[in-house]
């Protein structure tokens, strides 16, 4: 007896020193005791036995391989830790992982619990340098399980959270009891939409979000709570006064029978993560939201609908039955989904929106008779500025002028002093700026000659037409009448 003690000792013994290499599988012959670990090809990852923080008790888990301080990502018997350091890790008979404590190796403490197929050679356990540990068929390399099926508190690259359609596998995240303690908490995570998460649906799986959100409310941008149409708070007071909305909604009028077939419909609630699916049906992965809709309405018992577009490829129609949970405003990567609420709050609706366009149409009506009478404003502003600029540009033209010595005479005084202007045709009328610029603001160069009252200075005028300019002096003797009978006169004698 004590010879087969002895030798099952050394059998172990082998094995273990065997095993204590770095390696990262473990097949139907080798097991792991606590001390032994596998580590991932790459040296990210260590499965073995640990105690967190000051606990006594031992649990088989992953952890960062690189990360100076333990830190764990997953635990395989965090409900049913093991006394002391008596535990080891095998593959039994039936090619399932399991974990024994020595002080009772009949009863497993955790088990990887599936069906394998094929004989106890060919399955072999690894671990990856994701962080998956891997239970497979060695021969057709089948996935049997994996870790990432079966998260705990933390989500690594590669992994997917939600309803697995296939196996009706729910995958999502519960929190650490405490940090000496990775017994189950009563706080989960479930995928959401946004941080890069993809929104998958296949054969296999289908989206789902949850957080803690209480039935048939939405949570706005500014994380407070909202019911959905057709719903009210169960309890105004804890809603409103003391700002529990833990409560949740219920519907505004509780007769079944005011939704089906007494003129209910669907109200749209815009950019909204949807809500959980776990308790929503696909019906269709290409259905138009028209038919989605109709879907719905023959269903009494659906709630809510939406016409979801999957990768941008297909229309998928999503239907609601009971309850709707876990609904969040998202104007980024948010969809629309449709409420079923009754007639009485179709109506209330569609009032509140007349009125909200009769506001509309006031507005733009007042909004246009601002801008109008703004508009009026600035062009008398506009007229009564160039006017200034006018008075303002003749006065620093006399006073140019008195500068080089020439009498100044603006347009409508000159009009005024010629007597009979508009009888005399014979007669070309030019402003000050014209002849200035003809004449090269009266440059010496241009001078032709000099009598007893002025000057005289050729000139150019912009269409080419060579020109004579007399300039009266300032000091001269003659008088604003001679000076009109000159100019008649050469105008008629075309001098």
């Amino acid at each position: 007896m004590d010879f087969r003690k002895l030798f099952l000792h050394s059998s172990l013994l082998v094995l273990h020193f065997a095993f204590s290499s770095s390696k990262d599988t473990i097949t139907i012959n080798q097991t792991i005791h606590d001390g032994d670990f596998l580590i991932s090809r790459e040296n990210n990852f260590a499965l073995g036995f640990f105690s967190p923080g000051s606990s006594r008790f031992r649990y088989l888990g992953i952890w960062f391989r690189k990360v100076r301080e333990q830190t764990v990502v997953w635990v395989a018997n965090r409900d049913d830790p093991i006394n002391g350091s008596s535990g080891v890790l095998s593959i039994d008979q039936y090619g399932n992982l399991v974990l024994h404590s020595y002080h009772n190796l009949k009863v497993p403490v955790w088990s990887t619990n599936v069906s394998v197929e094929a004989t106890d050679t060919c399955v072999v356990a690894q671990l990856l340098d994701t962080g998956n540990l891997v239970l497979f068929d060695d021969r057709s390399k089948s996935t049997v399980w994996e870790s990432f099926d079966h998260p705990t508190d933390t989500m690594l690259p590669g992994m997917k959270l939600g309803l697995d359609r296939r196996s009706g596998m729910n995958r999502f995240l519960i929190s650490w009891r405490s940090a000496a303690d990775p017994e189950l908490e009563t706080s989960h995570f479930r995928s959401t939409q946004k941080d890069h998460h993809s929104f998958v649906n296949n054969q296999n799986e289908t989206y789902a979000a949850y957080s803690v959100s209480d039935a048939s409310a939405i949570l706005s941008r500014r994380f407070e709570c909202d019911c959905l149409p057709g719903y009210e708070p169960k309890s105004p007071r804890d809603w409103h006064i003391l700002k529990d909305a833990s409560g949740g909604c219920v519907r505004k009028r509780l007769e079944s029978t005011s939704l089906c077939g007494h003129g209910e419909g669907f109200v749209k609630v815009a950019n909204v993560k949807v809500p959980d699916t776990s308790a929503a049906v696909w019906v269709s992965m290409n259905m138009s939201p028209r038919d989605c809709e109709r879907n719905c309405r023959r269903n009494c018992s659906c709630s809510a609908y939406a016409s979801i577009d999957i990768a941008g490829k297909e229309t998928g129609c999503l239907t609601w039955y009971g309850k709707l949970m876990d609904t969040a405003h998202d104007r980024e990567e948010g969809n629309d989904i449709y409420v079923r609420v009754d007639a009485v709050e179709l109506a209330e609706i569609a009032q509140k929106w007349n009125g909200f366009l009769k506001r509309k149409d006031m507005l733009a009506i007042l909004v246009v008779s601002v801008v109008s009478a703004w508009f009026v404003v600035i062009l008398f502003a506009y007229l009564w500025l160039k006017k200034k600029k006018k008075k303002v540009r003749n006065k620093w033209n006399k006073r140019w002028l008195d500068t080089i010595g020439c009498a100044y005479y603006n347009e409508t005084s000159v009009e005024n002093q010629v007597e009979g202007s508009m009888s005399h045709p014979e007669i070309a009328f030019f402003n000050l700026s014209t002849i200035l610029a003809a004449t090269d603001s009266f440059s010496p160069s241009n001078k032709l000659g000099q009598g007893g009252f002025g000057m005289v200075y050729k000139g150019k005028l912009f269409n080419g037409k060579e020109v004579a300019v007399k300039r009266l002096s300032k000091d001269s003797g003659q008088g604003v009448d001679e000076f009109k009978n000159e100019v008649l006169l050469i105008a008629k004698l075309q001098h």
